[in-house]
């Protein structure tokens, strides 16, 4: 399996490693990868890193963002690799598993416990899709500040448009970007879904519909994206369009 470790400490990094080496299969060796911070772990997870990992044993308090923090940004992922937490504080295990872990292991972390929990990621692993993502390494230039970045459009929740400027949502912040909502809907369609005169939505991240109060529309719909809690409102033209993307 290919294995990136998540932690700010060495010596709980170094843990992991032996553990591991342990319980490889005979001339199996797993293919492991180290991140000490959250922002390493991103740029390895990157689509443009050209890494693709099976499962992230993660660590939560850390410095910078921590380890739940760093997990709903993995869910934005469009193939997100299994999750194990692996720390030394109990009291984030319900926290974890509404962010789909597949297991939580407390420090210091026993051979067997974690054998079960790869075993677990394995099969989570199995039932998603192998196929790479359509828009995988494709990129949006943000402008920010003076400086030019790249972000991942894998990594994108929606696009709202407000005012003059369209909003970029990801797990983990907002950027503006000089664009024109149709023009995106236009170029990225097969991946983002139109749901209101002002915003498109990720596919991959629709996770629910629900009846919905806005003070200016009144009674309505929105929908629920993965790894975020805002709701986004649903046009009545949409609702349709928006059941079916659940279906797919």
């Amino acid at each position: 399996m290919n294995i990136l470790i998540v932690d700010d400490e060495a010596l709980a990094r170094s843990r992991l490693r032996t553990l591991l080496a342990d319980i490889a299969p005979p001339g199996l060796p797993h293919q492991l990868s180290e991140a000490a911070t959250a922002a390493d772990a991103l740029a390895l997870l990157a689509p443009t890193s050209g890494r693709a990992f099976d499962v992230v044993l993660l660590d939560i308090h850390m410095p910078g963002q921590d380890g739940l923090g760093l997990a709903h940004t993995l869910q934005t992922l469009a193939y997100p690799p299994a999750l194990v937490f692996v720390t030394a504080h109990t009291e984030h295990a319900v926290s974890a598993f509404e962010l789909d872990a597949v297991d939580y292991l407390t420090k210091p972390v026993r051979r067997e416990r974690l054998q079960q929990a790869l075993a677990k990621a394995q099969r989570a692993s199995a039932t998603q899709p192998a196929a790479p993502a359509p828009h995988d390494g494709e990129v949006l230039l943000i402008q920010d500040r003076g400086r030019t970045e790249r972000l991942p459009l894998a990594q994108v929740l929606y696009f709202k448009a407000e005012q003059k400027y369209v909003t970029v949502r990801t797990a983990a912040r907002s950027y503006i970007l000089d664009a024109s909502l149709n023009e995106l809907e236009a170029r990225h369609a097969p991946h983002f879904l139109r749901i209101h005169r002002n915003a498109l939505v990720a596919q991959r991240a629709v996770r629910a519909l629900e009846k919905h109060y806005d003070p200016e529309e009144g009674e309505g719909w929105a929908v629920r994206l993965q790894g975020l809690g805002e709701l986004l409102a649903v046009s009545r033209r949409q609702v349709a369009a928006v059941r079916e993307a659940l279906t797919r």
